[in-house]
């Protein structure tokens, strides 16, 4: 029993250490920053990214191009003179994003439940009569040896109205081409103002016939898409509660 409590008691302190280190490294890094605000990330490779991953998805087999040595036109081409839409890894495009979305669901929920439970003995080979004189208080004239009983009561109601409206447009690269010639992009972006950086992070799967002639491709021919946009900063440290609170949040049973 002690050596259980002693290796409870040293996980416990274990976890604790590691949560004030992760805390003490953010700590640090927000030290290091007073005055000076957030620091904008250097401009690198996305492909060199420790979070990038290659998009693998179901693809058909490659179609082996024609040869025209004769003929003006190429197999493939989308037009008769240079196309200047993004069509190769390092290109670059720009998306346009113009999201108006709204949602209000509503749910009520009611349940009742009421259980009783009775145990008696009325004739065991003649041993409820000892029963009787081993536990007179515990058995009562009708033989009942243990009653349950159980109520219990729901009731919960939840609204959601949300409302959302996003439009931006974001230059994106194209990192990746798929075996069917679709074209994996990336878009990431930063701002700072006032001591507050923004982030914007676009990734996505698109067509090269879905790309428009001015080189833009709408939100709404993205595959895959995935959208980030947040910030760090004085604003949002006020708005994100500690990381104490956090983890409090997280293991509190109740």
């Amino acid at each position: 029993m002690t050596h259980d409590i002693a290796y409870r008691t040293f996980r416990l302190a274990a976890a604790a250490v590691i949560v004030a280190a992760v805390g003490g490294c953010d700590s640090l890094t927000r030290l290091s920053e007073v005055g000076d605000g957030p620091k904008l990330t250097k401009i690198t490779n996305p492909v060199g990214r420790p979070d990038y991953r290659p998009v693998s998805m179901p693809m058909p087999p490659p179609e082996i191009a024609e040869d025209n040595p004769n003929s003006l036109w190429r197999a493939g081409a989308r037009a008769f003179f240079k196309d200047h839409r993004a069509k190769a890894v390092g290109d670059i495009l720009t998306v346009n994003l113009d999201f108006s979305d709204s949602a209000k669901l509503e749910n009520k929920t009611t349940r009742s439940r009421d259980d009783s439970e009775d145990t008696d003995v009325t004739t065991l080979l003649g041993l409820e009569q000892e029963f009787r004189k081993k536990l007179p208080e515990g058995i009562n004239q009708g033989g009942v040896m243990m009653s349950f009983g159980n109520k219990h009561e729901t009731e919960g109601d939840g609204e959601i109205d949300r409302s959302e409206e996003i439009q931006f447009s974001l230059a994106a690269m194209v990192t990746q081409i798929l075996p069917n010639g679709s074209l994996v992009i990336m878009g990431r972006q930063e701002m700072r103002v006032n001591n507050e950086l923004r982030e914007l992070l676009v990734t996505g799967v698109v067509r090269p016939e879905d790309i428009e002639s001015d080189n833009t491709v709408e939100h709404t021919k993205i595959a895959e898409m995935r959208i980030a946009y947040g910030g760090q900063g004085t604003l949002s440290e006020l708005q994100r509660p500690r990381w104490g609170t956090q983890i409090w949040d997280i293991i509190f049973p109740f």
